[in-house]
């Protein structure tokens, strides 16, 4: 039987090392800056933009019985 205990300090999380990441995958750290520089930029341009309204769905047609002709 195994118990679960709380941490009376938090835990710091980590990424998996470098070397368990296929070298595809891997980047160098100026692509790296680069790509969170571009991810900085378009968070400032979502935070300065108006909200967005939501789009108005028309309401469904009434069906109303008419006697037949």
């Amino acid at each position: 039987m195994t118990t679960s205990t709380t941490p009376q300090a938090p835990e710091q999380l980590t990424l998996l090392p470098e070397p368990t990441v296929p070298l595809r995958f891997r980047l160098d750290e100026a692509t790296r800056r680069r790509g969170l520089r571009h991810i900085a930029e378009i968070r400032a341009q979502l935070e300065h933009r108006p909200a967005a309204r939501p789009k108005l769905t028309p309401l469904p047609a009434l069906h109303v019985d008419r006697p037949a002709a």
